[in-house]
């Protein structure tokens, strides 16, 4: 970094100026490198007590010729390490290893648009640093944040490869607008993580408060993740190579009705077939089930020469998933250079390409759908995987296939190219000033191709196969120029920065599907003689921003942090295009005052507030206008002609949604930094919500994007870490956050929206109401089961009791916002193994069970699960399972018999590591080498009764929550991995 590199100058300077009168006695020397064996230049080595010293070259060694008797100690000091004190004794050769010191203030921090001291810091910021991605193997971005950042959420929808993750900074700000954060990776914003490389990432900041992510203006009212890539550090080339492969499994399954069960269950529900023809018993559940498998390659070269830094590497991963056929393959390319033209001019460039495929699985779906867990649960073990014509079996009472007709009959692959990058100027002139340029670009092109074998599936024998073949392209680029000032005079400090931003989304798709194949050999959509389906759009959205930022320092003690920017963007009215961001915060940095004794419990103490507004536009674009939709074909002189029709209702006053933000907190380091506590406090406010409201019939139209109504999330925020013991040979760090949210829907305006359609028939599950939070789940009050009738009975919204509830009966049910969700790591070293613990987990959630509805409901020819053995079947049984009743869908309403407490703690990763000695790896010729073995998701404390309880069946969807209807669950891995650097 470049207060490093400062210090190394200065250093050097004053090591120039240094002489001494005194006569050498001893000749010292030495290399002096960091705890992976890597050198370090630029280590100040001073003899205690006096002005005698040297600083280590660019290969860590050192030369003390002069003043040197037995008795002399040498203190060896760097900014980030820790400083030692070694005895002379005789010694002439003395090496040392400097731990690096991460409690240090002085930690540089990236933020918007620059780089801040952490000690300087006014708003709420989180840092996620490369020790705690190496403690683990990463495949996703959000992966490497779930439980390591109070207040981020990190929400797997579900567990299958090509899954990734929905990311939540302090609730759910919005209803129709998007509630994800922006990313920004080396400068260039984006939304899609899943192809980027979690080994070529250095650092991750996380800008929770409208004080610090406003400088990012209409983007940032979500949140924002800077992501910052590896880079250059040491003199010689360093080679790194990161191998692991490693197996998966699910961690639960659930038990059904074994062929028996099932025929005793069909034959009561008046179902009857020849059973004798039925004698196959195939556990479906192990058929679709598998033992996945996964291998990861990384290499990488980096080196700092003089005026060049520079770091490149490659790697490849492939995952095959623990449901068949399900996996992700992924290829990546990275190169990062900086040059140094001269003393005043450096430019540089970041390159990412990478080569994203994956094949996906239909989750979240019944059987007669495709659904391949909920095919795996409801299809009885009577039949075989093949009839004797070669065909996937079905259900002997509906045509409903076999799970594998899914997973085996259906070709598809989703193939994705991108490139991602940029290139900077960087010129300083004058004194203390600063312009930057810089210019990034986002594009990829995806291609999905999906086949369905006309031979040996039903749907594709009806339809004659069909192939499909989609094509998407997205185009981003982002021009910024800044100009920033530094200075430091008397106790003053001041920063300030100027900008321009411009930016511009083009995205294209194009989609063909025909039918009618006449043989299995050519899968693409030229081989089917009818086109069923084609269509093509593309459309465009543009933003141009102007920024200002000033950050003040007096006397290091107070802070003061102020921002100001100004966002049109394209999607919104002529007249309403431009937003107005302000945010400013403050510090005081209370243990620089003289009542705080510097040698007393606290080494650090800072208070902060702040407050800020911030915008967001992420909808489609072309919102504001009335749209002409196409496909209104009409017959004209007995030919059909193209026709079209009013799409969508015109809105020109259609504007931004904002969201204003106000936090407090702290900053507390004390025990001489053995113990360091980050707290916050915040009330976010987000209006105009930018909603799909309905609208009244007369209009014509159903709904249209307005500017309606008000969320609100406030919540709490507490962050610790504790050094508990720091030996010679032992050490042990523990971290701990914890974050309470409460959102509430504030205003609707009168409105009301019911979202979240349920299998069979069973209506909405999801409810947005005015004092309600976003989440809420609704549905029936499930009073029991009549003894008499075997009928399941709710209570009515006046108390009583009733068969057949109305409508108006339904009530809240159950809400899937947690109280609170945590994370906890500890880390142990003792020599040269290290033990990595990190669990996570999430409290008081309610999941609505939708898979328990379908396996529970006794109202088709499905499998049911165990749990209705104990159904009624007789007047005067006592239980909880209703009757089995064909076609009845009232003894399984969506109710509260179905809600169920989803919290757990899990057991997330565990790595236990060995570094190999030094004498061994000198004589390897390496540099350093460990090996790990990791467990992840080893074991979940729940009493949830699905597959598991970190799932949501409709992704991240910022209004249905809660719900898991047959989806992918997270599954347990075992890893084995070795890192080497040469």
């Amino acid at each position: 970094m470049i207060y490093k590199k400062l210090v190394f100058i200065t250093v050097i300077f004053i090591s120039l100026l240094c002489t001494s009168k005194s006569v050498a006695q001893n000749k010292v020397t030495g290399v002096v490198t960091e705890n992976n064996g890597l050198p370090i230049p630029g280590v100040s080595v001073i003899l205690k007590g006096t002005s005698i010293g040297v600083s280590t070259d660019f290969d860590g060694k050192y030369t003390l010729s002069e003043g040197v008797n037995q008795n002399s100690v040498i203190v060896f000091s760097y900014i980030g390490f820790k400083t030692q004190e070694i005895l002379v004794k005789g010694q002439s050769v003395i090496n040392v290893d400097l731990q690096e010191d991460t409690s240090v203030l002085d930690e540089v921090v990236i933020v918007g648009y620059g780089s801040q001291l952490k000690k300087d810091i006014t708003g709420s910021v989180s840092t996620i640093d490369s020790d705690s991605f190496e403690s683990r193997p990463n495949t996703q971005v959000g992966s490497l944040l779930q439980g390591q950042s109070a207040g981020v959420q990190v929400i797997s929808g579900s567990g299958k490869p090509s899954g990734g993750f929905s990311v939540r900074i302090r609730g759910t700000n919005s209803i129709n607008a998007s509630s994800e954060p922006l990313y920004v990776v080396d400068g260039v914003p984006t939304t899609d993580t899943r192809s980027i490389n979690p080994s070529d990432i250095d650092t991750i900041t996380v800008l929770k408060d409208a004080s610090s992510a406003a400088i990012y203006g209409a983007q940032g009212a979500n949140g924002v993740v800077l992501i910052t890539t590896k880079r250059g550090t040491t003199s010689k080339p360093k080679v790194s190579l990161d191998i692991y492969s490693g197996v998966s499994q699910v961690w639960n399954t659930l038990p059904v009705l074994n062929g028996e069960q099932y025929r005793d269950l069909m034959t009561e529900m008046g179902l009857s077939t020849n059973w004798d023809n039925f004698t196959a018993r195939t556990d479906w559940q192990e058929e679709i089930f598998q033992n996945g498998f996964s291998q990861n390659y990384q290499a990488s070269v980096s080196g700092k020469t003089e005026g060049t830094s520079y770091f490149i590497s490659g790697g490849h991963l492939t995952q095959e998933g623990a449901v068949r056929t399900s996996e992700i393959e992924r290829s990546n390319f990275k190169i990062n250079i900086d040059q140094d033209i001269n003393d005043w001019l450096k430019v540089g460039t970041r390159i990412a390409y990478t080569s994203y495929k994956d094949v996906d699985i239909n989750d979240n779906n019944n059987v007669n759908q495709g659904g391949v867990l909920l095919g795996a649960l409801t299809t009885p073990s009577i039949i075989g995987v093949y009839n004797e014509a070669g065909m996937f079996t079905s259900n002997p009472f509906q045509n409903w296939e076999n799970p594998l007709a899914s997973t085996d009959g259906l070709d598809r692959e989703y193939n994705n190219n991108r490139f991602l990058g940029n290139i900077y100027l960087e010129a300083k002139f004058l004194e203390n000033f600063k312009y930057k340029f810089n210019y990034g670009i986002d594009n990829s092109n995806g291609v999905f191709d999906s086949f369905l074998d006309p031979f040996r599936t039903g749907f594709g024998a009806a339809i004659g196969g069909q192939g499909i073949n989609n094509t998407d392209k997205k185009s981003y680029y982002i021009v910024e120029n800044t100009l920033s000032y530094n200075n430091s005079f008397n106790k003053h400090t001041v920063e300030a920065l100027v900008g321009s931003v411009t930016q511009k989304f083009t995205l294209e798709n194009s989609s063909i599907q025909t039918r009618n194949f006449a043989s299995e050999s050519v899968t693409t959509p030229n081989g089917g003689s009818e086109i069923f389906d084609a269509s093509a759009w593309k459309s465009e959205r543009a933003n141009a921003s102007f920024l200002s930022r000033v950050n003040y320092s007096f006397d290091d003690k107070y802070l003061l942090t102020a921002n100001f920017r100004a966002d049109g963007s394209s999607v919104f009215g002529p007249n309403k295009r431009w937003g107005y961001f302000p945010s400013f915060s403050l510090g005081w940095r209370v243990s620089n005052e003289k009542f705080i004794n510097k040698d007393g419990l606290i080494n650090d103490l800072k208070l902060r507030a702040g407050w800020g507004l911030v915008g967001n536009d992420n909808i489609n674009a072309y919102s504001y206008l009335g749209r002409v939709g196409s496909g209104a074909n009409y017959p004209f002189g007995g030919v059909t002609q193209p026709g079209t029709f009013p799409g969508s209702i015109e809105n020109l006053t259609l504007k931004w949604e904002e969201s204003e933000q106000t936090n407090i907190g702290f900053d507390l380091s004390m025990l001489n930094n053995r113990l360091s506590v980050t707290a916050d406090a915040y009330i976010k406010k987000t209006n105009d919500l930018l909603l799909n409201a309905p609208l009244p019939t007369t209009s014509g139209f159903d709904n249209a994007i307005r500017n309606i109504g008000e969320i609100q999330n406030k919540g709490i925020e507490l962050a610790l870490n504790t050094v508990n013991i720091n030996s010679d040979n032992f050490s042990w760090n523990t971290g701990f956050n914890i974050s309470f949210n409460r959102n509430e829907v504030v205003s609707l305006v009168g409105q009301e929206l019911l979202q979240g359609g349920i299998t069979g028939g069973r209506g909405e599950a999801s409810l947005v109401r005015e004092g309600e939070p976003l989440g809420t789940l609704y549905g029936y009050i499930f009073g029991g089961v009549d003894p008499a009738s075997g009928n399941a009975y709710y209570i009515d919204n006046q108390g009583n009791s009733t068969f057949n509830p109305t409508p108006e009966d339904r009530t809240i049910i159950g809400d899937a916002n947690p109280d609170f969700y945590y994370g906890i790591t500890n880390t142990l070293n003792y020599k040269g193994f290290g033990l990595f613990i990190f669990l996570q987990g999430s409290q008081g959630n309610d999941m609505l069970n939708v898979t328990r509805i379908e396996t529970e409901g006794m109202i088709d020819p499905k499998n049911q699960s165990t749990a209705v053995l104990d159904r009624w079947r007789q007047p005067g049984d006592i239980t909880d399972i209703p009757r089995a009743s064909f076609g009845n869908s009232d003894n399984s309403r969506v109710s509260t018999r179905f809600i169920e407490d989803a919290s757990y703690l899990r057991f997330k990763t565990i790595t236990l590591s060995y570094d190999l000695p030094k004498n061994l790896i000198d004589k390897l010729g390496i540099t350093a080498l460990k090996i790990y073995g990791t467990g992840e998701n080893i074991f979940t404390i729940t009493d949830y009764s699905g597959f598991d309880p970190e799932v949501n069946a409709f992704g991240g969807s910022n209004t249905v929550q809660g719900i898991d209807f047959g989806t992918y669950p997270q599954t347990r891995n075992l890893i084995f991995g070795i890192n080497a650097t040469f």
